[in-house]
């Protein structure tokens, strides 16, 4: 088939290689304009020169040139991979059977932006990923092809997406391509009464309050790591957590001291108090960059007794 693709970074060029790596034809990679400000090239650009294809980088996919050169690739489909540029139904539906989007959850749920973050810290045992029709509303269109991945419960944002997300994606985009192609698939709409929208995990979301329970911490730890890195404050120096462990109180009153309080520092790590037990940190970051939990125990000169800010 003819395939016209629209994406940006690892994911978008995952899914050039693989229509290209099958024997597609991919007649127009379109991908954001190079940050000025970032010394790595875009991934997905540098994938579509070695391939031998000149990519499209336009500053708006909303104008008439953009438009032009969807109807000149004369594609049968367009494919949607890592999307950060807003792309109008006027565009979507040039190709002959128009164009099929991923989103990293079981769609309408977690629409938005940081869907596989937000599944995680909200406790979710499940996520999975979407193939939709995209419409002009965020996550909004006809479902295609869904499928689902657990969530264990030591997952990170990391493993799930890498894991799985990620590479049942690419395939998941090639599945659904082909079913669209051949006129085989179904287009569901979603369920309006089941959905939901989240926004940016950003650093408000990310930072750790440790008068809440240690379930919630723990998935918060956990949906922040690799990115955007779950943190807290030892006085005035910044400290994200990365892996860790949780250590759940056997009885209601069987947590000694306080919320915040270090309790405990051994050769690999340091114990934190909050609600219902402690956190064991195995992996943070400081002013010296990632290290050990005993590492930044020495670093910050921790001792037991001493409090990290609530």
């Amino acid at each position: 088939m003819r395939v016209a693709l629209i994406g940006s970074a690892d994911f978008g060029k995952a899914a050039l290689d693989a229509f290209l790596d099958r024997g597609d034809e991919v007649v127009a990679v379109f991908c954001p304009p190079d940050n000025p400000k970032s010394t790595k090239p875009e991934v997905l650009k540098e994938a579509a020169l070695a391939r031998g294809l000149n990519p499209l980088q336009f500053t708006s996919l909303k104008g008439a040139e953009a438009a032009q050169a969807m109807i000149d690739s004369q594609a049968d489909i367009c494919v949607m991979a890592y999307v950060l540029q807003f792309v109008p139904q006027e565009l979507c539906k040039i190709p002959t059977h128009g164009t099929i989007q991923y989103h990293p959850s079981l769609l309408p749920k977690y629409r938005g932006p940081s869907a596989i973050n937000w599944a995680i810290a909200l406790g979710e045992e499940k996520t999975g990923l979407t193939i939709f029709r995209p419409s002009d509303g965020l996550d909004e269109g006809e479902v295609i092809l869904q499928k689902e991945v657990a969530i264990g419960p030591n997952d990170t944002l990391g493993s799930i997406y890498f894991d799985h997300l990620f590479p049942v994606g690419v395939k998941a985009l090639l599945e659904a391509a082909d079913l669209v192609v051949a006129g085989k698939h179904q287009e569901i709409p979603q369920d309006e009464s089941s959905a939901n929208y989240e926004g940016w995990f950003d650093a408000n979301a990310a930072q750790i309050h440790w008068a809440i329970h240690i379930s919630q911490i723990y998935n918060l730890i956990r949906a922040c790591n690799p990115a955007p890195g779950a943190w807290t404050k030892f006085g005035e120096q910044k400290v994200q957590i990365y892996d860790c462990h949780k250590h759940v109180a056997a009885t209601f009153g069987a947590v000694k001291g306080k919320p915040g309080e270090v309790t405990q520092i051994t050769l690999d790590s340091f114990f934190i108090n909050c609600h219902g037990g402690q956190i064991e940190v195995l992996k943070a970051k400081g002013a010296a960059g990632k290290v050990t939990g005993a590492e930044l125990a020495k670093e910050l000169n921790l001792q037991v007794g001493q409090f990290f800010v609530l």
